[in-house]
Protein backbone atom coordinates (compact mmCIF):
# COMPACT_ATOMS: atom_id res chain seq x y z
CA UNK A 1 0.00 0.00 0.00
CA UNK A 2 2.82 2.23 1.53
CA UNK A 3 4.96 1.44 -2.24
CA UNK A 4 2.01 2.24 -3.98
CA UNK A 5 0.94 5.67 -2.43
CA UNK A 6 4.69 6.02 -3.37
CA UNK A 7 4.63 6.10 -6.68
CA UNK A 8 1.71 8.50 -6.91
CA UNK A 9 3.59 11.34 -4.51
CA UNK A 10 6.52 10.54 -7.35
CA UNK A 11 4.35 10.18 -10.30
CA UNK A 12 2.50 13.96 -8.93
CA UNK A 13 6.12 15.47 -8.15
CA UNK A 14 7.33 14.08 -11.79
CA UNK A 15 4.26 15.59 -13.53
CA UNK A 16 4.46 18.73 -12.04
CA UNK A 17 8.02 19.41 -13.13
CA UNK A 18 7.08 18.12 -16.68
CA UNK A 19 4.29 20.12 -16.59
CA UNK A 20 5.69 23.35 -15.53
CA UNK A 21 8.00 23.53 -18.54
CA UNK A 22 5.29 22.81 -21.60
CA UNK A 23 2.54 25.09 -19.58
CA UNK A 24 5.07 28.26 -19.46
CA UNK A 25 6.07 27.78 -23.31
CA UNK A 26 2.63 28.82 -24.31
CA UNK A 27 2.62 32.06 -22.04
CA UNK A 28 5.75 33.53 -22.98
CA UNK A 29 5.02 35.91 -25.18
CA UNK A 30 2.51 36.90 -22.99
CA UNK A 31 4.49 37.37 -20.12
CA UNK A 32 7.43 38.89 -21.72
CA UNK A 33 5.09 41.31 -23.03
CA UNK A 34 3.89 42.47 -20.32
CA UNK A 35 6.97 42.96 -18.55
CA UNK A 36 8.00 44.74 -21.32
CA UNK A 37 10.98 42.70 -21.90
CA UNK A 38 10.10 40.44 -25.19
CA UNK A 39 14.51 40.57 -26.21
CA UNK A 40 15.05 38.53 -22.69
CA UNK A 41 12.30 36.77 -23.10
CA UNK A 42 14.32 33.56 -24.31
CA UNK A 43 16.49 33.74 -20.93
CA UNK A 44 13.20 32.50 -19.55
CA UNK A 45 13.58 29.20 -20.88
CA UNK A 46 17.56 29.43 -21.05
CA UNK A 47 17.46 29.88 -17.22
CA UNK A 48 15.43 27.50 -16.12
CA UNK A 49 17.39 24.56 -18.72
CA UNK A 50 20.54 26.07 -17.33
CA UNK A 51 19.93 25.14 -13.86
CA UNK A 52 18.37 22.28 -14.03
CA UNK A 53 21.33 21.00 -16.35
CA UNK A 54 24.05 22.36 -13.91
CA UNK A 55 22.49 20.92 -10.54
CA UNK A 56 22.09 17.23 -11.43
CA UNK A 57 25.64 15.85 -11.00
CA UNK A 58 25.19 17.86 -7.93
CA UNK A 59 21.95 16.50 -6.45
CA UNK A 60 23.09 13.24 -7.65
CA UNK A 61 25.85 13.22 -5.21
CA UNK A 62 24.41 15.06 -2.51
CA UNK A 63 21.64 12.26 -2.48
CA UNK A 64 23.85 9.87 -2.20
CA UNK A 65 25.75 11.59 0.82
CA UNK A 66 22.67 12.44 2.88
CA UNK A 67 19.77 10.25 1.25
CA UNK A 68 17.59 11.08 -1.38
CA UNK A 69 14.63 11.94 0.92
CA UNK A 70 15.43 14.93 2.31
CA UNK A 71 16.83 16.45 -1.43
CA UNK A 72 13.82 15.48 -2.65
CA UNK A 73 11.30 17.30 -0.20
CA UNK A 74 13.63 20.20 -0.06
CA UNK A 75 13.47 20.65 -3.66
CA UNK A 76 9.69 20.19 -3.87
CA UNK A 77 9.16 23.07 -1.07
CA UNK A 78 11.89 25.22 -2.98
CA UNK A 79 10.33 24.37 -6.32
CA UNK A 80 6.68 25.55 -4.73
CA UNK A 81 8.27 28.63 -3.16
CA UNK A 82 10.41 29.49 -6.48
CA UNK A 83 6.48 29.12 -8.30
CA UNK A 84 5.14 31.32 -6.22
CA UNK A 85 8.10 33.88 -6.44
CA UNK A 86 7.49 33.68 -10.69
CA UNK A 87 3.79 34.79 -10.17
CA UNK A 88 4.78 37.99 -8.01
CA UNK A 89 7.66 39.03 -10.79
CA UNK A 90 6.93 42.34 -11.24
CA UNK A 91 9.91 42.66 -13.68
CA UNK A 92 11.84 40.14 -16.24
CA UNK A 93 15.01 39.55 -14.45
CA UNK A 94 12.88 38.65 -11.37
CA UNK A 95 10.90 36.29 -13.47
CA UNK A 96 14.54 34.88 -14.78
CA UNK A 97 15.89 34.70 -11.51
CA UNK A 98 13.27 33.01 -9.84
CA UNK A 99 12.67 30.75 -13.25
CA UNK A 100 16.81 29.58 -12.12
CA UNK A 101 15.64 28.45 -8.72
CA UNK A 102 12.69 26.54 -10.44
CA UNK A 103 15.00 24.98 -12.77
CA UNK A 104 17.44 24.06 -10.10
CA UNK A 105 14.64 22.54 -7.62
CA UNK A 106 12.83 20.90 -11.12
CA UNK A 107 16.37 19.08 -11.11
CA UNK A 108 15.96 17.65 -7.64
CA UNK A 109 12.37 15.99 -8.10
CA UNK A 110 13.26 14.55 -11.54
CA UNK A 111 16.57 12.91 -10.49
CA UNK A 112 15.47 11.83 -6.60
CA UNK A 113 12.37 10.80 -7.88
CA UNK A 114 14.02 7.98 -10.39
CA UNK A 115 16.71 7.55 -7.50
CA UNK A 116 14.12 6.71 -4.65
CA UNK A 117 12.25 4.31 -7.03
CA UNK A 118 15.76 2.22 -7.22
CA UNK A 119 15.80 1.92 -3.55
CA UNK A 120 12.48 1.45 -3.08
CA UNK A 121 12.05 -1.84 -5.64
CA UNK A 122 13.96 -4.94 -6.76
CA UNK A 123 15.58 -4.54 -9.76
CA UNK A 124 12.77 -7.08 -11.68
CA UNK A 125 10.04 -4.26 -10.56
CA UNK A 126 12.02 -1.32 -11.30
CA UNK A 127 11.24 -1.04 -14.91
CA UNK A 128 7.34 -1.00 -14.22
CA UNK A 129 7.42 1.69 -11.83
CA UNK A 130 10.25 4.00 -13.53
CA UNK A 131 7.87 3.83 -16.84
CA UNK A 132 4.82 5.43 -14.62
CA UNK A 133 7.15 8.36 -13.30
CA UNK A 134 8.53 8.53 -16.55
CA UNK A 135 5.59 9.07 -18.33
CA UNK A 136 4.58 12.11 -16.80
CA UNK A 137 6.81 13.88 -19.25
CA UNK A 138 4.81 12.92 -22.86
CA UNK A 139 1.83 13.58 -20.70
CA UNK A 140 3.03 16.74 -20.31
CA UNK A 141 3.88 17.67 -23.87
CA UNK A 142 0.73 15.94 -24.97
CA UNK A 143 -1.68 18.45 -22.56
CA UNK A 144 0.94 21.31 -21.44
CA UNK A 145 0.38 23.97 -23.75
CA UNK A 146 -3.14 23.63 -24.03
CA UNK A 147 -3.40 24.11 -20.53
CA UNK A 148 -0.83 27.28 -20.25
CA UNK A 149 -2.85 28.59 -23.33
CA UNK A 150 -6.25 28.26 -21.11
CA UNK A 151 -5.02 29.55 -17.85
CA UNK A 152 -3.25 32.43 -19.87
CA UNK A 153 -6.44 33.45 -21.55
CA UNK A 154 -8.85 33.00 -18.66
CA UNK A 155 -6.88 33.70 -15.64
CA UNK A 156 -3.91 35.22 -15.90
CA UNK A 157 -0.69 34.13 -16.59
CA UNK A 158 0.90 34.22 -12.90
CA UNK A 159 -1.38 31.27 -12.11
CA UNK A 160 0.71 29.39 -14.65
CA UNK A 161 2.92 29.17 -11.91
CA UNK A 162 0.94 29.28 -8.84
CA UNK A 163 -0.70 26.41 -9.87
CA UNK A 164 2.14 24.32 -8.99
CA UNK A 165 1.22 25.46 -5.50
CA UNK A 166 -1.91 23.52 -4.29
CA UNK A 167 -0.68 20.34 -6.44
CA UNK A 168 2.66 20.84 -5.07
CA UNK A 169 1.31 20.80 -1.40
CA UNK A 170 -1.08 17.66 -2.22
CA UNK A 171 2.34 15.94 -3.46
CA UNK A 172 4.52 16.96 -0.07
CA UNK A 173 1.84 15.84 2.16
CA UNK A 174 1.79 12.31 -0.05
CA UNK A 175 5.55 11.90 -0.11
CA UNK A 176 6.45 13.29 3.80
CA UNK A 177 4.90 9.69 4.54
CA UNK A 178 5.27 7.67 1.92
CA UNK A 179 9.30 8.54 0.50
CA UNK A 180 10.89 5.73 2.42
CA UNK A 181 14.29 7.33 4.91
CA UNK A 182 17.42 6.03 3.39
CA UNK A 183 20.53 6.72 5.28
CA UNK A 184 23.17 8.39 3.09
CA UNK A 185 27.02 7.04 2.64
CA UNK A 186 27.72 9.61 5.07
CA UNK A 187 31.08 10.74 3.32
CA UNK A 188 32.21 14.13 4.61
CA UNK A 189 34.10 15.10 1.60
CA UNK A 190 32.48 16.30 -1.51
CA UNK A 191 33.89 16.89 -4.80
CA UNK A 192 34.39 20.93 -4.56
CA UNK A 193 37.03 21.06 -7.72
CA UNK A 194 34.95 18.58 -9.85
CA UNK A 195 31.44 20.80 -8.76
CA UNK A 196 33.28 24.23 -9.94
CA UNK A 197 35.11 22.52 -13.12
CA UNK A 198 32.00 20.96 -14.22
CA UNK A 199 29.67 23.88 -13.83
CA UNK A 200 31.57 26.39 -15.34
CA UNK A 201 32.08 23.88 -18.17
CA UNK A 202 28.11 23.33 -18.75
CA UNK A 203 27.64 26.65 -18.28
CA UNK A 204 29.42 28.15 -21.10
CA UNK A 205 28.47 24.52 -23.11
CA UNK A 206 24.46 25.43 -22.58
CA UNK A 207 24.97 29.38 -23.61
CA UNK A 208 26.70 28.62 -26.50
CA UNK A 209 23.83 25.98 -27.62
CA UNK A 210 21.39 28.15 -26.23
CA UNK A 211 22.34 31.62 -27.72
CA UNK A 212 24.64 30.88 -30.86
CA UNK A 213 25.76 33.37 -33.08
CA UNK A 214 27.04 36.14 -31.40
CA UNK A 215 30.31 35.73 -32.87
CA UNK A 216 33.75 35.95 -31.39
CA UNK A 217 31.87 35.29 -28.18
CA UNK A 218 30.67 32.19 -29.32
CA UNK A 219 34.39 31.47 -29.60
CA UNK A 220 35.48 31.98 -26.07
CA UNK A 221 31.91 29.86 -24.71
CA UNK A 222 33.36 27.11 -26.74
CA UNK A 223 36.85 27.69 -25.77
CA UNK A 224 35.81 27.99 -21.82
CA UNK A 225 33.63 25.33 -22.03
CA UNK A 226 36.60 22.88 -23.61
CA UNK A 227 38.79 23.78 -21.01
CA UNK A 228 36.54 23.56 -17.93
CA UNK A 229 35.47 19.79 -19.21
CA UNK A 230 38.97 18.94 -19.59
CA UNK A 231 40.03 20.61 -16.29
CA UNK A 232 36.95 18.31 -14.57
CA UNK A 233 38.05 15.11 -16.27
CA UNK A 234 41.60 15.22 -14.75
CA UNK A 235 39.92 16.58 -11.30
CA UNK A 236 37.34 13.05 -11.27
CA UNK A 237 40.02 11.00 -12.00
CA UNK A 238 42.32 11.82 -9.12
CA UNK A 239 39.77 13.33 -6.32
CA UNK A 240 39.00 10.22 -3.90
CA UNK A 241 35.26 10.71 -3.90
CA UNK A 242 34.79 12.17 -7.46
CA UNK A 243 31.41 13.65 -8.71
CA UNK A 244 30.94 12.21 -11.25
CA UNK A 245 32.87 8.80 -11.08
CA UNK A 246 34.50 7.80 -14.12
CA UNK A 247 35.13 4.32 -13.19
CA UNK A 248 31.18 3.74 -13.87
CA UNK A 249 31.75 3.69 -17.74
CA UNK A 250 34.42 0.62 -17.27
CA UNK A 251 31.32 -1.45 -16.65
CA UNK A 252 29.70 -2.47 -19.97
CA UNK A 253 26.22 -2.54 -19.16
CA UNK A 254 26.47 1.41 -17.48
CA UNK A 255 28.71 2.77 -20.21
CA UNK A 256 26.58 1.31 -23.24
CA UNK A 257 22.96 2.20 -21.52
CA UNK A 258 24.82 6.00 -20.79
CA UNK A 259 25.14 6.29 -24.69
CA UNK A 260 21.78 4.48 -25.47
CA UNK A 261 19.99 7.46 -23.27
CA UNK A 262 21.95 10.37 -25.15
CA UNK A 263 19.66 8.97 -28.15
CA UNK A 264 16.73 10.21 -26.67
CA UNK A 265 17.95 13.76 -26.50
CA UNK A 266 20.09 13.92 -29.76
CA UNK A 267 17.43 11.74 -31.75
CA UNK A 268 13.99 12.54 -30.91
CA UNK A 269 14.08 15.58 -28.47
CA UNK A 270 16.21 17.53 -30.90
CA UNK A 271 13.64 17.73 -33.97
CA UNK A 272 10.37 17.54 -31.96
CA UNK A 273 10.22 21.57 -31.62
CA UNK A 274 10.86 22.01 -35.30
CA UNK A 275 8.64 19.49 -36.32
CA UNK A 276 5.60 21.96 -36.72
CA UNK A 277 7.41 24.29 -38.74
CA UNK A 278 8.11 21.50 -40.92
CA UNK A 279 4.68 20.74 -41.63
CA UNK A 280 3.11 23.93 -41.69
CA UNK A 281 5.61 24.95 -44.59
CA UNK A 282 6.26 21.57 -46.30
CA UNK A 283 2.40 20.20 -46.16
CA UNK A 284 0.90 23.74 -46.19
CA UNK A 285 -0.89 23.15 -42.68
CA UNK A 286 -2.27 25.31 -40.12
CA UNK A 287 -0.70 25.69 -37.00
CA UNK A 288 -3.11 23.60 -34.98
CA UNK A 289 -2.84 20.75 -37.48
CA UNK A 290 0.92 20.87 -37.82
CA UNK A 291 0.60 20.04 -33.79
CA UNK A 292 -0.66 16.40 -34.57
CA UNK A 293 2.48 15.00 -35.68
CA UNK A 294 4.03 15.54 -32.34
CA UNK A 295 1.21 14.54 -30.88
CA UNK A 296 1.34 11.03 -32.55
CA UNK A 297 5.03 10.97 -31.57
CA UNK A 298 4.98 11.58 -27.89
CA UNK A 299 1.66 9.58 -28.20
CA UNK A 300 3.90 6.37 -29.34
CA UNK A 301 6.58 7.21 -26.92
CA UNK A 302 3.87 6.79 -23.90
CA UNK A 303 2.02 3.89 -24.57
CA UNK A 304 5.92 2.41 -25.21
CA UNK A 305 7.19 3.37 -22.63
CA UNK A 306 4.27 1.71 -20.86
CA UNK A 307 4.44 -1.57 -22.58
CA UNK A 308 8.04 -2.23 -22.06
CA UNK A 309 8.37 -1.19 -18.74
CA UNK A 310 5.65 -3.93 -17.63
CA UNK A 311 6.90 -6.34 -19.77
CA UNK A 312 10.49 -6.12 -18.57
CA UNK A 313 9.23 -6.76 -15.30
CA UNK A 314 7.49 -9.55 -15.80
CA UNK A 315 10.20 -11.37 -17.52
CA UNK A 316 13.03 -9.87 -15.93
CA UNK A 317 14.49 -9.48 -19.98
CA UNK A 318 15.70 -5.71 -21.02
CA UNK A 319 18.20 -6.22 -23.98
CA UNK A 320 15.46 -6.73 -26.73
CA UNK A 321 13.64 -3.33 -25.84
CA UNK A 322 16.52 -1.39 -26.62
CA UNK A 323 17.38 -3.21 -29.58
CA UNK A 324 13.90 -3.31 -31.30
CA UNK A 325 13.27 0.63 -30.42
CA UNK A 326 16.55 2.29 -31.23
CA UNK A 327 15.76 -0.45 -34.79
CA UNK A 328 11.94 1.56 -35.01
CA UNK A 329 13.32 4.78 -34.61
CA UNK A 330 16.26 4.57 -37.23
CA UNK A 331 13.36 2.59 -39.76
CA UNK A 332 10.95 5.86 -38.99
CA UNK A 333 13.67 9.29 -38.94
CA UNK A 334 14.75 6.96 -42.08
CA UNK A 335 11.55 7.04 -43.72
CA UNK A 336 11.16 10.55 -43.07
CA UNK A 337 13.96 11.78 -44.93
CA UNK A 338 12.96 9.44 -48.10
CA UNK A 339 9.31 10.95 -47.98
CA UNK A 340 7.93 13.37 -50.65
CA UNK A 341 6.31 16.41 -50.05
CA UNK A 342 2.38 16.35 -50.48
CA UNK A 343 0.97 12.89 -49.07
CA UNK A 344 -1.56 12.91 -46.88
CA UNK A 345 -0.86 14.26 -43.28
CA UNK A 346 -1.22 10.96 -41.74
CA UNK A 347 1.80 9.42 -43.50
CA UNK A 348 4.04 10.95 -41.74
CA UNK A 349 1.82 11.22 -38.41
CA UNK A 350 2.15 7.42 -38.36
CA UNK A 351 6.09 7.18 -39.22
CA UNK A 352 6.49 9.53 -36.64
CA UNK A 353 4.49 8.07 -34.04
CA UNK A 354 6.59 4.70 -35.22
CA UNK A 355 9.55 6.89 -34.17
CA UNK A 356 7.83 7.43 -30.49
CA UNK A 357 7.16 4.23 -30.16
CA UNK A 358 10.76 3.05 -30.61
CA UNK A 359 11.87 5.58 -28.56
CA UNK A 360 9.39 4.77 -25.84
CA UNK A 361 10.95 0.77 -25.73
CA UNK A 362 14.00 2.27 -23.55
CA UNK A 363 13.22 5.95 -22.66
CA UNK A 364 13.08 4.53 -18.73
CA UNK A 365 14.15 1.55 -18.92
CA UNK A 366 17.61 2.27 -19.88
CA UNK A 367 17.77 3.98 -16.04
CA UNK A 368 16.73 0.89 -14.50
CA UNK A 369 19.08 -0.84 -16.23
CA UNK A 370 22.04 1.21 -15.49
CA UNK A 371 21.04 1.90 -11.82
CA UNK A 372 20.79 -2.40 -11.60
CA UNK A 373 24.33 -2.23 -12.77
CA UNK A 374 25.71 0.13 -10.38
CA UNK A 375 26.29 -0.23 -6.13
CA UNK A 376 23.50 1.12 -3.99
CA UNK A 377 25.77 3.95 -2.52
CA UNK A 378 26.10 5.32 -5.78
CA UNK A 379 22.68 5.22 -7.26
CA UNK A 380 22.01 8.67 -7.43
CA UNK A 381 25.23 9.98 -9.16
CA UNK A 382 24.87 7.12 -11.58
CA UNK A 383 21.29 8.22 -12.32
CA UNK A 384 22.24 11.71 -12.60
CA UNK A 385 24.54 11.08 -14.87
CA UNK A 386 22.27 9.30 -17.12
CA UNK A 387 19.92 12.08 -17.21
CA UNK A 388 22.75 14.90 -17.79
CA UNK A 389 24.29 12.97 -20.88
CA UNK A 390 20.34 12.78 -22.27
CA UNK A 391 19.40 16.57 -21.26
CA UNK A 392 23.42 17.81 -22.80
CA UNK A 393 22.82 16.00 -25.89
CA UNK A 394 18.67 17.35 -26.26
CA UNK A 395 20.39 20.95 -26.08
CA UNK A 396 23.39 20.52 -28.24
CA UNK A 397 21.39 19.01 -31.08
CA UNK A 398 18.61 21.30 -30.83
CA UNK A 399 20.75 24.17 -31.32
CA UNK A 400 22.59 22.33 -33.97
CA UNK A 401 19.42 21.04 -35.89
CA UNK A 402 18.02 25.17 -35.92
CA UNK A 403 21.79 26.37 -36.99
CA UNK A 404 21.49 24.03 -40.01
CA UNK A 405 17.83 24.22 -40.82
CA UNK A 406 18.09 28.14 -40.48
CA UNK A 407 21.06 28.26 -42.81
CA UNK A 408 19.82 26.04 -45.24
CA UNK A 409 16.32 27.49 -46.10
CA UNK A 410 18.25 30.90 -46.43
CA UNK A 411 20.86 29.82 -48.79
CA UNK A 412 17.78 27.89 -51.14
CA UNK A 413 14.99 30.47 -50.60
CA UNK A 414 14.73 32.49 -53.87
CA UNK A 415 16.06 36.37 -54.54
CA UNK A 416 13.96 38.49 -52.64
CA UNK A 417 12.25 36.35 -49.78
CA UNK A 418 13.97 36.95 -46.43
CA UNK A 419 14.17 33.94 -44.29
CA UNK A 420 13.85 36.11 -41.01
CA UNK A 421 10.57 36.96 -42.25
CA UNK A 422 9.13 34.12 -43.88
CA UNK A 423 5.85 32.72 -41.71
CA UNK A 424 3.59 30.51 -42.03
CA UNK A 425 1.16 32.74 -43.08
CA UNK A 426 3.46 34.37 -45.33
CA UNK A 427 3.65 30.89 -47.87
CA UNK A 428 -0.10 30.24 -47.77
CA UNK A 429 -0.65 33.49 -48.67
CA UNK A 430 1.66 33.31 -51.67
CA UNK A 431 0.71 31.96 -55.36
CA UNK A 432 0.56 28.07 -55.33
CA UNK A 433 4.08 27.91 -57.47
CA UNK A 434 6.34 29.48 -55.14
CA UNK A 435 4.00 27.50 -52.30
CA UNK A 436 5.67 24.08 -54.19
CA UNK A 437 8.78 25.59 -54.36
CA UNK A 438 9.28 26.27 -50.53
CA UNK A 439 7.40 23.50 -49.71
CA UNK A 440 10.42 21.47 -51.33
CA UNK A 441 13.12 23.86 -50.03
CA UNK A 442 11.75 22.57 -46.72
CA UNK A 443 11.89 18.87 -47.15
CA UNK A 444 15.33 19.48 -48.99
CA UNK A 445 16.88 21.18 -45.57
CA UNK A 446 15.20 18.67 -43.58
CA UNK A 447 15.51 15.40 -45.43
CA UNK A 448 19.37 15.25 -44.10
CA UNK A 449 18.50 16.44 -40.53
CA UNK A 450 16.38 13.27 -40.48
CA UNK A 451 18.90 11.14 -42.46
CA UNK A 452 21.74 12.18 -40.01
CA UNK A 453 18.85 11.61 -36.78
CA UNK A 454 18.36 7.78 -38.57
CA UNK A 455 22.18 7.56 -38.15
CA UNK A 456 22.19 8.42 -34.35
CA UNK A 457 19.55 5.83 -34.05
CA UNK A 458 21.68 2.85 -36.25
CA UNK A 459 24.46 4.07 -33.33
CA UNK A 460 22.16 3.05 -31.20
CA UNK A 461 20.83 -0.20 -32.13
CA UNK A 462 25.27 -1.19 -32.38
CA UNK A 463 25.07 -0.36 -28.68
CA UNK A 464 22.18 -2.30 -27.99
CA UNK A 465 23.37 -5.18 -29.58
CA UNK A 466 26.60 -4.78 -27.46
CA UNK A 467 24.93 -4.44 -24.22
CA UNK A 468 26.01 -7.75 -21.86
CA UNK A 469 22.99 -9.97 -21.67
CA UNK A 470 21.68 -10.59 -18.39
CA UNK A 471 18.24 -10.43 -16.40
CA UNK A 472 16.74 -8.25 -13.80
CA UNK A 473 17.20 -9.41 -10.04
CA UNK A 474 14.47 -10.24 -8.22
CA UNK A 475 16.61 -9.28 -5.01
CA UNK A 476 14.51 -8.69 -2.01
CA UNK A 477 17.39 -6.52 -0.87
CA UNK A 478 15.86 -3.48 -1.59
CA UNK A 479 14.62 -0.68 0.87
CA UNK A 480 10.73 -1.27 1.98
CA UNK A 481 8.37 1.98 1.78
CA UNK A 482 8.59 4.24 4.89
CA UNK A 483 11.43 1.97 6.43
CA UNK A 484 15.17 3.47 7.21
CA UNK A 485 17.90 1.12 6.37
CA UNK A 486 21.50 1.56 5.09
CA UNK A 487 21.95 2.82 1.52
Amino acid sequence: MRLRLLVIALLTVSFLGALDNTVVTTALATVAGQLGALEHMSWIVVGYTLASTVLLPVLGKLGDMIGPRPVFLSSLVVFMLASAACGFANSIWWLIASRVVQGMSSAGLQLMSQTIIAHATTPRQRPKYLAVIGAAFPVAILIGPLLGGLITDYWGWPWVFWVNLPVGLVALALASFAVPRIAGGGRARFDIAGTITLTVGLVALVLLAAAPGQGVMDLWMLALAVLALAAFFVVELRVAEPLVDLRHFANRTIGIGIAISAIVGVGLFSITAYLPTYFQMAYRTSATVSGLVPIATVFGMLVSNLGTGWLASRTGHYRPFPIVGTALGAAGLATMAALPVGLPLWVPMAVMAVVGLGTGAFMSLIVAVVQSAAPAGETGAVTSTVNLVRQIGSTLATAVIGGVIAAGVAALLPVGLNAATLTPQVVHAADPALQERIAQIYRDVFAPVFGFLAVTYLIGVVASVLMPRGRLSDSSDVVPAAESVTA
